[in-house]
């Protein structure tokens, strides 16, 4: 039987806070243009998406809404239309934010820091007391001394993730849901043990009143209610401490989510499972029936990237490698049952426009969007030929580009150009060592600051960009290259990765390989490898224990 390898995720398609409209959720139409203007992170969070909360772009914190159960920290419990700064926020440069049912709400900082506000009645603020935060409070039993990454929030229980792997967890616990062992409320953070104790975890989720833990090795560990299922254990019956999802065995799961009572899990293939309640089909099978162990969904679409879920709704959503996103569950009163295509570009879409409440599901960055910027005016002149000075050839294709452009992004244009008098100088030079699609994709980056090209493409990407010494390039392409690893293309990634002296790539793939290495050792690219790098994997797979039954 083969040995996992320990795989570290924490820095590997964690969901990126993406760029998106804070006006699509109604609540913002209450602020000025210049407000606005001045939001860089935002959440709506309430029973009824009725409370906001952002962070300008001079770190100032500001909350406006209902003010339910002092949820705003204003130090008052009077609601407001207009934004009050939080003044004991501003310059924590927050980065993580979380919020329950009651509402309460919990954060991070980039310092590790946490802190928390508003509901109170089962002690999920963690301050050892029942009464209701009305300002914000550092969290500090058993956390001052951890550095917290990530926070989450069920109905009425908190949890915390600290940077070496522990769980901290606090608040209500009818059901088992702070994995103390007992159903006893929890007044301050306590370290969540058991089986954990000598884990390493890497992220965490929470129901209304579940927990769920993704280690990392790719294992998933849940506990609290489990009524419908959600903690995919193959029954309904609570669990008070943290319990493997058995049925994930020989699956690899990078990130996990949560609504209401279903539970969604992403692996490091793209594969998408779903379990838990389903009255609204939220798992997206196709039916209404509740699922009591994980099952795959969307195994026809293309891979996923991303997920999402909310603990506080029953909708469901994706997207997929191409950029497509998917939702099904509740979605404005309509029980869809099976993933649904739709015409936004981010999940976040899905939950303002089609979530019951209109909530985010995570903490947001937010684009302006006004005229053209110099980025934008660059991006729509690649490749025009009404304004390009210089023209290249490639594969018996022109692409057309701009030599002041060319000089100021790439060191190897600059000398190139340098060593040419302008009257010898050519108008179109021919490029043979690479490939129409590389080639363009590597001029519209100098332009664009992107790359858009599937993985095997990425791998003739890399080779330019080695060659060009444009080591942010190597970077992006190293990144295509793992989003879109697969058990057929792994060995392939992994000898480019060995030949083009990508180190992060490389240890990237091997951890792959050897993380499905039955699969991959039955692919052509496997048998297709060359000896010395064959006899260096099979080397460095038994020193971690590949081979061991």
């Amino acid at each position: 039987m083969l040995k996992k390898c320990q795989l570290t995720y924490r820095n590997y398609m964690k969901p990126n806070i993406v760029m998106v409209d804070v006006g699509k959720w109604p609540i913002f139409t209450l602020l000025s243009p210049q407000e606005i203007a001045s939001i860089r992170k935002a959440c709506v969070f309430g029973t009824s998406a009725n409370e906001a909360i952002y962070i300008t772009h001079n770190d100032e914190v500001f909350v406006f809404g209902l003010n339910c159960s002092n949820c705003l920290g204003t130090g008052d419990n009077q609601s407001t239309i207009v934004p009050k700064k939080l003044e004991a926020l501003c310059g924590k440069k927050i980065n993580n934010l979380s919020y329950g049912s009651g509402p309460h709400v919990i954060l991070s900082t980039e310092d590790g820091e946490v802190y928390a506000w508003g509901h109170n009645g089962y002690s999920q603020l963690g301050n050892g007391t029942t009464n209701q935060g009305i300002t914000p409070i550092q969290v500090c039993t058993n956390l001052l001394i951890k550095r917290v990454i990530e926070v989450a929030c069920g109905s009425h229980h908190s949890m915390a993730l600290s940077s070496d792997g522990d769980v901290y967890a606090w608040g209500y616990n009818n059901c088992g849901q702070v994995g103390s062992g007992s159903t006893a409320n929890q007044p301050t953070p306590r370290k969540v043990s058991n089986c954990l104790q000598t884990k390493m975890v890497v992220s965490i989720a929470c129901g209304q009143t579940s927990s769920m833990a993704v280690i990392d090795n790719g294992e998933v560990y849940g506990w609290g209610y489990n009524g419908n299922g959600q903690l995919g254990l193959g029954n309904n019956g609570n669990q008070l401490t943290p319990c493997r999802v058995a049925a994930l065995h020989g699956v690899c799961v990078l990130q996990i989510t949560c609504g209401y009572a279903h539970t969604l899990a992403l692996t490091d293939e793209g594969l998408l499972y779903s379990w838990g309640a389903n009255t609204y089909g939220q798992l997206g099978t196709g039916n209404k029936s509740n699922q009591l162990s994980p099952a795959q969904i969307m195994m026809e679409k293309e891979r996923v990237v991303e997920i999402a879920a909310c603990h506080s709704s029953h909708t469901s959503a994706a997207k997929t490698q191409g950029g497509q996103v998917y939702m099904w569950g509740q979605c404005r009163g309509q029980s869809v049952v099976l993933p649904h295509l739709t015409h936004f570009t981010c999940t976040d879409d899905v939950f303002a426009c089609f979530s019951t409440p209109a909530v985010m599901w995570r903490l947001l960055s937010v684009e302006h969007e006004d005229s053209l910027t110099v980025a934008e005016s660059l991006k729509k002149e690649f490749d025009s030929p009404e304004t390009s000075d210089l023209k290249f050839r490639v594969d018996g294709k022109y692409i057309h580009v701009h030599k002041a452009v060319l000089k100021i992004r790439c060191e190897h244009f600059r000398t190139m150009f340098q060593s040419y008098w302008n009257e010898d100088m050519k108008e179109v030079i021919e490029i043979d060592q690479f490939s129409y699609p590389v080639y363009r994709a590597f001029l519209e980056y100098l332009y664009t600051d992107s790359v858009d090209l599937p993985p095997e493409d990425a791998i003739g990407l890399l080779d330019l960009a080695t060659s060009y010494c444009e080591n942010r390039l190597k970077k992006l392409c190293q990144h295509i290259i793992k989003r879109g690893i697969t058990v057929e293309n792994a060995f392939s990634l992994l000898s480019a990765a060995v030949r083009y002296d990508a180190e992060d790539l490389e240890e990237f793939c091997f951890k792959f390989c050897v993380n499905h290495l039955t699969e991959v050792t039955q692919t052509a690219a496997f048998w297709q490898m060359d000896g010395p790098l064959l006899k260096e994997f099979i080397a460095k797979a038994s020193k971690c224990g590949a081979f061991k039954n």
